[in-house]
């Protein structure tokens, strides 16, 4: 489940450049900070939860430090500029795909 919710969240930053390139309004709606700023909160919350709660099972830390160090980057991501560049996208993605990454390691670490 949180594979894909980090899924989600790359169609949602893939999404917006291309919304955003096709219709501003559209566009304008979903690269609104707060979006991203409570879409954040949550991807904290339920990473720590769930990365957490793998430490408490199987005892193993590297699935926990990769979902963290995803976040990191993802919060990283937020205070580069909106300027279209696509820098934020990039790293957001990246970030999400790291978090991604955490989570199966805990998948597979609790198999």
């Amino acid at each position: 489940m949180a594979i894909a919710l980090s899924g989600l969240c790359v169609v949602h930053c893939v999404a917006s450049a291309v919304l955003l390139a096709m219709l501003s309004a559209a566009g304008g709606l979903l690269l609104n900070p707060i979006f991203h700023e409570v879409g954040l909160v949550f991807a904290i919350l339920l990473g720590a939860i769930a990365l957490g709660r793998g430490i408490a099972e199987h005892g193993y830390w590297m699935p926990a430090a990769m979902g963290a160090f995803g976040l990191g980057i993802m919060a990283g991501a937020m205070s580069l500029p909106h300027d279209g560049g696509g820098a934020e996208t990039l790293w957001t993605v990246i970030g999400v795909g790291l978090l991604a990454f955490g989570h199966d390691l805990n998948r597979r670490a609790t198999a």
